[in-house]
């Protein structure tokens, strides 16, 4: 078996990746806070680490692979969403849990086994805490809980690769009489009678952020466990102060073995903003008519560890590769019965070089380029089974249908009578030798953005991401 390689954020390394028990693969990535829509870029770390979730499945068995991906369900932001709308908190947290799982669903990433909601697991984080405490690693102060960053200061710093003071001189920090030191962060607050709380031994209050994924981490994997991704924006604070309350409490080689971090996304070459007018969430590109497999193969196209730049063109160009991809498969009657078949008989293998690559640190821009080549031979079974592995084949009955009117938003017009009025063209054509109705033709069809196929069996019209219907007019 050849061996998983992964750049490690922490050893700032790529190595052979080992697990701590090949039976029982443990990875975990930090998750939505549930108050909106998803964001574009909030789906980049979906994306990158369903498809790792897929390869350990892959290489060690999808029952020795655990993937939890928890919900920040416990927060300012979604207390003030609540505050403004009148409506219970326990209701905006459910409504965007399930958006969120259909938005991701929609994007081909598979659900993970664990989805730990941070208000579960509030007397995991009180007992993380009361440890802390004991240790000295944390302190009390006016309602608050506060990580001592003094006590750590000799590990604190290592995963973002700052020390301390120049964190402090370069960062801004919240400034508060509590704090012994500027970077110590809360892990408990208090809160008031209409803000959520739970009682604890320092009065009735709620968690601070970054106790919420320690707590969880260790009440589902243990002290140690494999993998813990997400994006380069969590890297610090979040994950380094993580790492800090996790291995401060259990010991200093526990938690995460391998950190992974994600680059981030921008829109046409910009920052994604709101006042710039291209911050996109995902759902609006699906009713955009944007498909999920075409949101999804323009992330794959770039290396997780390098900023992706999401543009019109980009899609356009996804699109259309995969509608040539999906009509190759579609001649195989490909179903989703006919697939699990396949599966159950051990027939249905993505191809070694798709495999092989993804091995190499998740590269993924080479695996759609090993599954072009595919696309050119006769390997139609693995191809297939290739796409599906990606996460770029979700549903094998729809298939016909995304094959023969593509993937993203079509006008529906009915091209059929340009399609006869070319087949009557070339029967005359072929009894004069005069091709010059057909070519004309064809050249008008093509103006419009419509693939022309030819054949012996008729006239295949296609229309193409940016098909313009204007331009037929007064064809017929």
């Amino acid at each position: 078996m050849t061996e998983i390689k992964l750049y490690n954020t922490k050893t700032r390394k790529k190595g052979v990746f080992t697990p701590l028990d090949a039976n029982n693969v443990r990875m975990y990535v930090c998750g939505p806070t549930v108050y909106d829509r998803a964001h574009i870029g909030n789906a980049r770390p979906v994306v990158v680490f369903d498809t790792l979730y897929r390869l350990l499945r892959h290489v060690y068995g999808a029952e020795h692979v655990t993937y939890a991906r928890n919900f920040t369900d416990v927060d300012d932001k979604i207390n003030t969403k609540a505050a403004e709308t009148g409506r219970s908190i326990r209701d905006i947290t459910d409504e965007t849990i399930g958006w969120y799982l259909d938005d991701m669903g929609a994007l081909g990433a598979m659900e993970p086994d664990e989805a730990p909601r941070a208000t579960e697991y509030i007397p995991q984080m009180i007992a993380m805490i009361e440890e802390l405490i004991l240790k000295g690693h944390a302190y009390a102060a006016e309602g608050h809980v506060l990580f001592a960053v003094d006590s750590w200061k000799e590990h604190y710093g290592k995963l973002s690769g700052r020390s301390v003071d120049d964190m402090i001189a370069g960062a801004r920090v919240e400034v508060a009489p509590y704090k012994r030191n500027p970077m110590d962060f809360v892990m408990w607050k208090p809160s008031t009678d209409d803000q959520p709380g739970w009682e604890s031994p320092w009065g009735y209050g709620r968690p601070g952020w970054h106790i919420e994924c320690s707590a969880m981490a260790r009440e589902l994997f243990g002290e140690r466990f494999d993998i813990h991704g997400g994006g380069l924006d969590l890297q610090f604070p979040h994950h380094e102060n993580e790492i800090a309350q996790s291995c401060a409490c259990c010991g200093e080689d526990t938690f995460a073995q391998v950190w992974m971090h994600n680059e981030m996304l921008q829109v046409e070459g910009k920052k994604m903003s709101k006042s710039l007018g291209n911050f996109f969430s995902v759902r609006d590109l699906l009713d955009q008519g944007y498909a999920g497999e075409v949101i999804r193969f323009v992330y794959l196209s770039t290396h997780y560890s390098k900023p992706m730049d999401w543009t019109d063109k980009k899609a356009k160009e996804a699109e259309a590769t995969l509608r040539d991809w999906y009509r190759l498969l579609h001649t195989m009657n490909y179903t989703n019965d006919t697939v699990q078949t396949l599966k159950d008989t051990g027939q249905w293998k993505p191809h070694e070089r798709v495999v092989e690559v993804l091995k190499n640190d998740l590269n993924t821009h080479q695996a759609l380029v090993e599954v072009r080549v595919l696309s050119s031979t006769d390997l139609i079974p693995e191809l297939a089974a290739s796409l599906e592995f990606l996460g770029l084949v979700n549903d094998w009955d729809s298939l016909g249908q995304m094959a023969s009117v593509g993937l993203g938003e079509y006008s529906g017009m009915d091209l059929s009578a340009f399609a006869e009025l070319l087949t009557d063209a070339r029967s005359v054509a072929m009894s004069t030798k005069n091709f010059a109705k057909v070519d004309e033709l064809k050249a008008k069809l093509q103006a419009a953005n419509i693939e022309v196929r030819m054949s012996k069996d008729g006239v295949e019209l296609i229309p193409k991401a940016d098909f313009d219907p204007e331009k037929l007019e007064g064809l017929l």
